[in-house]
């Protein structure tokens, strides 16, 4: 593990303990892991084995359980693995649910297992500078016709453009930084990479079709700013409701705060 994950690690761990609490009340984020569940399962069926990569504390992998898959969740943060593993003795979901603690960039040392879908919610992935240092994991794991969907941070965000409008130029172009922003969390300082549609794309083999992009916060706030969601309401329903009517649309379905996008494996 290089120094950038050992911080990651340190991170995410001291996040763990609030993390489930801060998450499920914040409005926005309700909201958007509605919209990336909708994407999903326009292609995901029940019966399925998930691989999940950054699961954090396995919220979106007791969804999926729930849905009626198995799922091994991965992360590389110890607490984060931890809380997992505490859901999954609390809820006795061990035929269902497992975990590992590996880094996305060693997805290798899995070991032979099939799956049918592989699933990154919430840009994780965002903190590796080269997405093929995981797509190149992927065929060894993967079932024929499998579908991946990540969630991931892109260079162009508007509603951090705006900032350009208040005077904030540095945050309004720091996406397009080639050699990454530093990032810092819970006093942990890490860099974060953001990667436009076409670095996704060219990162997995001729193996894979893209199959559908779409945008995730195009012209609605951030999670970061539930504030307005909870004063502003009738603003903030306005700019969802325009997000709906845009974001599958070009030039709207690869931007945002961040972007769903799925692609299929065949063999």
């Amino acid at each position: 593990m290089d120094s950038t994950f050992d911080s990651v690690n340190a991170a995410f761990s001291k996040q763990s303990v609030h993390y489930d609490a801060d998450d499920l009340q914040n409005v926005i984020l309700n909201e958007w892991r509605q919209q990336v569940y909708d994407h999903v399962y326009q292609f995901l069926k029940p019966g399925k084995h998930l691989l999940e990569l950054n699961a954090g504390t396995g919220l979106d992998a007791l969804h999926f359980v729930n849905g009626g898959n198995s799922v091994l969740a991965t992360d590389i943060s110890d607490g984060m693995i931890h809380e997992i593993e505490r859901k999954i003795q609390q809820q006795s979901l061990a035929k269902k649910l497992s975990c590992r603690q590996v880094s996305y960039d060693q997805l290798d040392t899995i070991g032979a297992q099939n799956f049918d879908y592989v699933f990154s919610n919430f840009g994780g992935l965002n903190c590796i500078n080269d997405l093929s240092k995981v797509t190149k994991h992927l065929p060894a794991l993967l079932n024929d016709g499998a579908y991946v969907t990540w969630v991931i941070m892109p260079r162009i965000s508007l509603w951090e453009m705006m900032g350009l409008l208040k005077g904030n130029g540095k945050k309004a172009i720091r996406r397009f930084q080639k050699n990454g922003v530093m990032a810092h969390l819970e006093g942990e300082y890490f860099f974060t990479f953001y990667h436009s549609l076409s670095d996704i794309k060219k990162s997995f083999s001729s193996s894979f079709r893209f199959i559908k992009s779409e945008g995730l916060g195009v012209l609605s706030p951030p999670p970061h700013r539930d504030d307005l969601a909870n004063k502003r309401r009738g603003l903030y329903k306005f700019l969802r409701k325009i997000d709906v009517g845009i974001r599958n649309v070009f030039p709207f379905n690869r931007s945002g705060d961040h972007l769903i996008v799925t692609f299929q494996y065949h063999k």
